[in-house]
């Protein structure tokens, strides 16, 4: 019943000193409106959870439903090439400096504010200061994309 859970597909920006990274998120929800916080799930296993620890920061990036194949690509963490990822187009967030993905539908910058470390996944819970909407578009959901990734 674990699979059953919605879930959008989003893409989590890192930055810890000159060195950025991006990753696949699915266990992202809105915790807190006063003030505005998410939880972020992260696998301890990702390099990017020791940058996220390290810095406090993080980006999430919302992809719309004809994004699957760059969701697929951020499956393996990206390092930086220039001003790209690869090929794809991303710039740092004003109030983190952590990569936001240019052409997603928008994204928000969190500060962490708490971290609860239990089982393979640790929650981030992260307050939201910055934010800002791309462009109009359908948010991609896990079960658009045929994957699963749950228990």
């Amino acid at each position: 019943m674990l699979r059953k859970i919605p879930h959008g597909i989003y893409i989590c920006g890192v930055k810890d000193g000159e060195e950025v990274n991006g990753f696949t998120i699915s266990w992202l929800m809105q915790a807190s409106f006063k003030p505005p916080l998410v939880v972020n799930c992260v696998n301890t296993s990702n390099k990017s959870y020791e940058m996220i620890k390290n810095s406090g920061f993080f980006a999430v990036s919302f992809l719309d439903k004809g994004q699957k194949d760059l969701a697929q690509r951020f499956f393996q963490p990206l390092k930086r090439v220039g001003n790209r990822f690869e090929d794809v187009e991303f710039y740092a967030g004003e109030a983190t400096g952590c990569p936001i993905i240019a052409d997603s539908l928008g994204y928000i910058e969190c500060k962490v504010v708490g971290e609860i470390a239990e089982g393979d996944h640790s929650v981030f819970v992260g307050e939201v200061i910055g934010s800002g909407v791309h462009r109009e578009g359908e948010q991609i959901l896990l079960e658009d994309t045929g994957w699963q990734y749950g228990g």
